[in-house]
């Protein structure tokens, strides 16, 4: 018994940090993640309305600063004008987080265990699973949300110049279809894939790797006997999560420039494009139009990938069997 307890106690690296999905009780991660996931959407909602706006919009927003448009859409809407989408998008969310979750947790177990005989080091073989869970994870996902990304874009930008107006999402379900048929829901699915899944893998790599590095930096392994509090776990993870997104937003934020105007312009000439939405965006504000809506888009991930790995590594804990 002595043994067991000192082997325990000398798994913290991978007891404590890498939750693996065998652990899992699968009902509480999915009710306790669905909750805390619409939680924290909620609060972060807003800079995801500022940053669209400013990315799709001629009204002379994309010359603003964020907070400018921020007491703007204040000024002009109220609280409702900041969480204009918020509905369609918290609650089409429940499926597809199930679907990202399970493919996420899936994947990078799998990947785990099957580089274990290569000879590469523990942070590099974490690095690795999470990179191409991350990948997996996006590409399964995005077939559920760019339709889902689509209407919400068009519901936060209605009521702009040039923008149409709808009467709530099953109306630009209505419009969108009669115009373009599916293939309109599905707007911008081949750049965000091709984009969004490295970006992803990137993210998820790096903070693996990141917290891994952290934790060894602070002395902890497995062979070392003593757990970290509950403060250290928070802010090792937040740090890592916080140094993944600010890394991803930075390479990431002009291609989302031209995923989002491509998901909800309507005045294109012919069938809409990305080298149409590029070349007009060249023509309209040069190279600095790629990073409109940097300032709430780098917050916005900064402040996600904190609070998102921050929130899943606490749904992981509060869902581990007993």
């Amino acid at each position: 018994m002595a043994v067991e307890a000192e082997a325990s106690a000398a798994d913290f690296a991978l007891s404590e940090t890498n939750i693996n999905w065998d652990r899992l009780d699968k009902t509480k991660f999915h009710v306790i993640g669905a909750v805390l996931f619409t939680f924290q959407s909620g609060l972060l909602h807003p800079t995801a309305v500022v940053k669209t706006r400013m990315q799709v919009t001629e009204a002379g927003l994309s010359h603003m600063p964020g907070i400018s448009v921020f007491k703007r859409i204040l000024r002009h809407d109220g609280i409702p004008g900041l969480y204009r989408g918020f509905a369609t998008s918290a609650i089409g969310s429940l499926p597809g987080r199930v679907l990202a979750l399970t493919s996420l947790e899936v994947s990078k177990d799998i990947m785990f265990k099957n580089t274990e005989g290569l000879n590469v080091s523990e942070a590099t073989r974490i690095a690795l699973s999470n990179g191409v869970a991350g990948l997996v994870s996006n590409i399964v996902s995005c077939i559920y949300f760019v339709p889902l990304d689509v209407i919400s874009q068009r519901l936060m930008v209605q009521g702009l110049p040039e923008m149409t107006t709808y009467n709530g999402p099953f109306d630009v379900i209505r419009k969108v279809m009669k115009k373009e048929g599916i293939r309109g829901l599905y707007r911008g699915f081949g750049i965000t894939v091709a984009t969004q899944s490295p970006a992803t893998a990137l993210w998820w790599g790096a903070y693996g790797a990141a917290q891994h590095v952290i934790w060894r930096s602070l002395g902890y392994g497995n062979d070392v006997e003593r757990k970290p509090s509950q403060l250290q776990l928070v802010t090792v993870q937040a740090t890592a999560g916080t140094l993944a997104s600010a890394c991803s937003s930075v390479i990431t934020t002009p291609i989302d420039t031209v995923k989002t105007r491509l998901q909800v312009m309507n005045d294109y000439a012919g069938r809409p494009s990305v080298m149409k939405t590029t070349r007009r965006l060249l023509e309209d504000d040069g190279w600095r139009g790629f990073y409109r809506g940097f300032g709430p888009r780098f917050l916005n991930m900064s402040l996600w990938g904190t609070s998102m790995i921050v929130t899943y590594e606490l749904i992981k804990r509060l869902s581990l069997k007993h």
